[in-house]
C-alpha cells in the first residue's frame, strides 16, 4: 500500500469523526441526544457550533475522496 493511499485513508477517518461530533453537538443543541445536565443540551449556540462542525468533516471527508480520484501524472 503506497503512502498516499494510507494518507487519504487517514484524512477519510478523521472526516468521518469530524462530521459524527458535529452531528452529535447538533442534536445535543436541538435536545434531542444526551444528558440534560450538558451545557450543550438545549443550547441554540451549539446547534450552529455543530453544523458548522459537521459542514468541516464533509469538507475534510470530500478531500479525503478526491485524493483517490486523481490520477497520478505520468
Amino acid at each position: 500500500m503506497c503512502c498516499i493511499m494510507k494518507i487519504r485513508i487517514v484524512i477519510v477517518l478523521v472526516g468521518i469523526v469530524v462530521f459524527t461530533f458535529g452531528m452529535i453537538f447538533y442534536l445535543q443543541g436541538n435536545s434531542l441526544v444526551g444528558p440534560t445536565s450538558s451545557f450543550m443540551y438545549s443550547n441554540p449556540k451549539w446547534i450552529v457550533n455543530g453544523q458548522w462542525i459537521a459542514v468541516i468533516g464533509v469538507l475534510i471527508l470530500a478531500a479525503g475522496l478526491g485524493i483517490s480520484l486523481r490520477r497520478p501524472r505520468s
